[in-house]
């Protein structure tokens, strides 16, 4: 590997670290403003793509099945969250987010997704497919070696 291509993935890998520190200092912040802990953050974080039963939240949020009732307990009581029944089976019970959960989670992120847009002005849609392939192929490499982590516990 010639070195200019080492020193650009060097580079790249240095970019990443600065946004991955980047964004969790924002999810602290989002989460200081909005009174919720890192857990809470990122159970409403997985609720914003929808739905999801207390097991799956347990296993997004890394926490014990105890602690993940008190946390949603705890996010409804603020309203964050509300628990509704599955349309697909009367036995699970769901948890998604409040309509005004989900304005308090849009209040801190929406602006930045608005202009967020902006950054890819100017970017043609193969280098964003590329570059989608690329943050999965990374999201694969990551989650392998979570596995691997968590295995050895």
């Amino acid at each position: 590997m010639s070195t200019e291509r080492q020193e650009a993935i060097g580079e790249a890998g240095s970019a990443m670290q600065r946004y991955q520190r980047s964004v969790q200092a924002f999810d602290d912040a989002v989460g200081r403003a909005l009174g919720v802990g890192p857990a809470d953050m990122r159970c409403l974080d997985w609720l914003s793509d929808g739905a999801r039963t207390a097991g799956e939240l347990a296993v997004a949020t890394g926490l014990r099945p105890a602690a993940t009732t008190a946390l949603i307990d705890r996010l409804t009581e603020r309203g964050f969250v509300r628990r509704v029944p599955s349309p697909d089976d009367r036995r699970k019970v769901l948890v998604e987010l409040t309509e005004e959960g989900r304005a308090k989670v849009w209040s801190a992120y929406g602006p930045l997704v608005d202009e967020g847009g902006a950054v890819f002005d100017g970017v043609g849609v193969a280098q964003l497919r590329a570059w989608s392939a690329l943050l999965d192929e990374m999201t694969a490499l990551t989650d392998r070696h979570r596995a691997r982590i968590e295995a050895s516990d």
